[in-house]
């Protein structure tokens, strides 16, 4: 790899080299510790006659900006790094934009920061420790296999074949959703999904629907669309229908697992959804994010099964079932939308990292996911046991849980006055991670709770962590 430098015309050669290397090393652009090319090789890349690069080389490190190591090379030395100020934001033609995004909130994004304690109830992250290292390695294996024999080519913006082949029988068998791999979009996680057809639907001034409370970033997301967000409130049985505004372009919904709190879309308010949307001419986003793993009620069909008139968007994710590192999701586009939704992921990225698609292919198609899904459902099944056993009895007068059929996080609501941000203060002193519910609140006021998180705390934490709770609660109720 050649060495940065622009030598101009045939004067002051040494001077120029001298010149470019002290202001590399000064800026920071080349770092303590960097190893420069050898004189000879870089005086054929620049040039000019190695005695001068020697010269340079030797005049900077008596200014002690390199340090030459006998038989081994010449290295950037410690010397004063000196940066110049960066443009100022209010100097910028799109400062109002600019800080449009500098000033939206990310609650999520602040939980992950602070997901650090000994004992985590963040939600939404999947258990580490279960994570199949072992069968993913070797799928990795085989997707670099595959990638390797590829000819380095780009990809198609819809997904490896296999992939999304494979993705469509996962969700038929799973889910019960009949699609065609054609009809599969691979995405970067369910995040990208939904900014897809944000991307195709929403214009400046577009009125959308979603859920109060519901996902700050698809809200988020919206408004920095230009969007006029409208927050719906749900009840027991989800989205309440009657409240989406006339002219509402699209519905955004989590009907198997309502996010934050929990319950379950009735099999009615589906059907008065659908009705809705088709009354508007909106599309339905349907986020399914976590729903297999189902731990009660029977099965209920998903809104993009009951549809009949090519209305529902079915967004997936693999950053539940297996990690939110891996940065692989799906989308299921009505034909209304599909090609534009191709068209937008082409332009944004392209397409989505090839060799992974391969590996989570393989994955699928021999069963492994199934197999970790499984054995974590059994995990979280055991995990949520002992937190109702608790929430439902010394927790009890404080809290009350939400019922929740799905997913691997519970909402407990105050059932009398607390002050949940000395809670949630007290209990990190603690080791405790608790988060609560005010951030997913943003139209309405917020109910005082906790979002209960416990797919990354180990079922053998959660009673002395809960200890250390109630022992708070005694203290500050």
């Amino acid at each position: 790899m050649e060495l940065h430098v622009v030598i101009e015309g045939k004067k002051d050669l040494g001077g120029q080299l001298h010149g470019q290397l002290k202001d590399a090393i000064r800026s920071g652009r080349l770092v303590a510790g960097e190893r420069l090319p050898p004189t000879r090789l870089l005086a054929e890349q620049l040039g000019i006659s190695r005695k001068t690069v020697a010269e340079v080389f030797a005049r900077l490190t008596r200014d002690g900006l390199l340090i030459g190591r006998a038989g081994i090379g010449t290295f950037v030395g410690e010397g004063m790094v000196t940066r110049t100020a960066p443009q100022r934001t209010e100097d910028l033609a799109g400062a109002a934009v600019v800080e449009q995004w500098r000033r939206m909130a990310t609650p999520l994004r602040q939980m992950d920061r602070e997901g650090g304690a000994r004992y985590e109830y963040i939600g939404g992250v999947p258990s580490g420790p279960l994570f199949p290292a072992d069968d993913w390695r070797r799928c990795m294996l085989h997707g670099l296999r595959q990638f390797t024999s590829s000819r380095s080519l780009y990809g198609t913006a819809e997904g490896v074949p296999a992939l999304r082949q494979a993705i469509a029988r996962h969700i038929a068998f799973a889910r019960g959703v009949r699609c065609d791999a054609d009809d599969v979009i691979v995405t970067a996680g369910a995040q990208q999904a939904l900014d897809l057809v944000a991307r195709v639907l929403v214009a400046p001034g577009s009125t959308v629907a979603i859920e109060e409370p519901g996902y700050p970033p698809m809200r988020n997301l919206l408004a920095a669309q230009g969007a006029h967000v409208v927050g719906v409130p749900v009840d027991d049985e989800g989205i309440v229908v009657d409240a989406i505004p006339a002219g509402t372009r699209f519905i955004y919904v989590t009907p198997a697992h309502q996010f934050p709190l929990g319950m379950p879309m009735s099999p009615a308010r589906r059907a008065a959804l659908l009705r809705r949307a088709q009354e508007l001419g909106a599309v339905v986003i349907e986020d399914d994010f976590d729903s297999e793993f189902r731990h009660a009620g029977r099965p209920t069909d998903t809104l993009y099964s009951l549809d009949t008139q090519g209305t529902v968007a079915y967004v997936g994710t693999f950053s539940k079932t297996m990690s939110p590192q891996l940065r692989l999701g799906y989308l299921i586009a009505p034909p209304s939308i599909r090609s534009a939704v191709a068209t937008a992921k082409h332009l944004t990225d392209s397409h989505t990292a090839p060799a992974q698609q391969w590996a989570l292919a393989k994955f699928i198609d021999d069963g492994l996911l199934a197999r970790h899904i499984r054995r974590c459902h059994a995990a979280y099944a055991l995990r949520r046991e002992k937190l109702v056993a608790r929430f439902e009895g010394d927790l009890a007068p404080w809290f009350r849980l939400v019922p929740a059929a799905a997913g691997f996080h519970i909402a407990a609501l105050c059932r009398k006055p607390l002050d949940v941000a000395l809670l949630v203060a007290l209990a990190r002193r603690v080791d405790v991670g608790l988060y609560p519910l005010a951030p997913f609140f943003h139209f309405s006021e917020p109910q005082p709770g906790l979002m209960m998180g416990y797919g990354a705390i180990d079922t053998l934490d959660i009673d002395p962590s809960l200890d250390r709770v109630r022992d708070i609660l005694m203290q500050i109720a």
